[in-house]
């Protein structure tokens, strides 16, 4: 890829608690969350709304094969078609590969594969081939009719949807593919996994209709558990071609400019230091892969999980990265979808765009030091996004307008 390419999104798509394609900017947000028992307990999470569930349940029986399939690759196909249909791409396409992420996989059918094992100790054939982490990236292909291009799966924890995205980068970057569909899909509403989350100790003690995920608002822990997905339509594209081509006044275009990666390797069960050393490798990197100098990003997607550790690890990050006097805008939209875990850097990113076309974005009912929408004093045409995970790992992604 010479320095005259650009890394185009040409399409996107999202599932989440807001539905398909939601509108994360809207003036009045209504909360999304709703009450799931598990267990003993009865925990807030962020489900899919009527109109998505009946999208994804009409997806399951449109063909027969993926009756079977898990729901975290129902979500990956619900997303990516939106992708394709909005960058207009051909049925089939030799050049076209697909880069997906997901932390977990195919929880679901996991789950109830064990359970029915447990229950009569037979295991179904298909078991294995629908539970690996590769059969997320692979149906996204075969639904999109990738004839000819790769099928890449990654987990990452929660920076795994980066992870997919960095992928993808580097192949158009290198000339092996012209397209790509990338992005992250996750499906973590089971007993097992909730029971999970909340053994961590950090999970939401606040009612589902009290906004139970807010990021930036400090003790307690907020975090909450949510499924979705969102996937993006890559294309590399030189600059004179993108100037040949007719102005539409409604689409705005935007660039991914970079993905970068930081890892810190210290033995916590979170893998996070008190300054969030995987941030700022991760922040930095995505900023000198740019060549974009701090003060040239207008606003931050923060991971920011709703947990106080972390969410003070991370603005010590940023603080690192950026000096405290000068950082930018924080957003943040785990309080509308909750923590999607692999799907949650996807999302985020969706969350970006949507900022950079209307140029706001919702204020949170709680006090947080997330910025209000009414405190930015220029025009919003670069963005960085944050991810981390369990482990060390974390990722940050620069877009903008073009």
């Amino acid at each position: 890829m010479s320095d005259d390419d650009l890394i185009l999104i040409r399409g996107r798509g999202s599932v989440s608690a807001l539905g398909l394609g939601g509108n994360f900017v809207a003036s009045s947000p209504v909360s999304a969350f709703s009450s799931r028992p598990t267990g003993t307990r009865v925990l807030p999470v962020a489900s899919l709304p009527t109109e998505a569930e009946e999208a994804a349940a009409a997806l399951r029986h449109a063909h027969a094969p993926y009756r079977q399939l898990d729901r975290t690759v129902l979500l990956a196909l619900l997303a990516a078609r939106q992708a394709t249909a909005q960058a207009g791409w051909a049925a089939q396409d030799a050049s076209l590969g697909v880069s997906i992420g997901s932390s977990r996989g195919a929880t679901g059918r996991i789950e109830q594969f064990h359970a029915d094992f447990l229950t009569d100790g037979v295991v179904a054939a298909a078991a294995s081939p629908l539970t690996t982490l590769g059969n997320v990236a692979s149906w996204v292909a075969y639904d999109a009719g990738a004839i000819g291009g790769a099928a890449l799966s990654h987990s990452s924890t929660c920076s795994s949807a980066f992870q997919a995205l960095g992928n993808a980068v580097a192949w158009l970057r290198a000339g092996l593919a012209d397209r790509f569909l990338a992005g992250g899909a996750e499906a973590p509403l089971t007993d097992f996994t909730l029971a999970q989350m909340h053994a961590l100790g950090i999970y939401s003690t606040f009612a589902s209709q009290e906004w139970p995920c807010r990021p930036g608002a400090g003790a307690p822990s907020t975090f909450v558990l949510g499924e979705g997905a969102a996937v993006f339509a890559l294309e590399r594209v030189s600059r004179a071609a993108l100037a040949a081509e007719p102005a539409t006044a409604s689409a705005p275009q935007f660039q991914l400019e970079s993905v970068g990666f930081g890892f810190e390797a210290i033995p916590s069960k979170t893998g996070l230091s008190a300054d969030g050393q995987h941030f700022q490798t991760a922040m930095r990197q995505a900023l000198r892969q740019a060549n974009c100098p701090p003060e040239a990003v207008d606003a931050l997607v923060l991971h920011s999980p709703g947990t106080p550790a972390g969410d003070a690890a991370e603005r010590r990050a940023v603080s690192g990265v950026f000096g405290a006097e000068n950082v930018p805008l924080f957003v943040s939209n785990k309080w509308l979808v909750g923590h999607t875990l692999g799907a949650s850097a996807a999302l985020s990113l969706e969350f970006a765009l949507q900022m950079l076309t209307h140029q706001t974005w919702p204020k949170p009912p709680f006090e947080t030091y997330l910025s209000s929408p009414s405190n930015p004093n220029r025009p919003i045409r670069r963005v960085l996004v944050n991810a981390a995970g369990f482990g060390g790992n974390a990722s940050s992604a620069l877009v903008s307008l073009v």
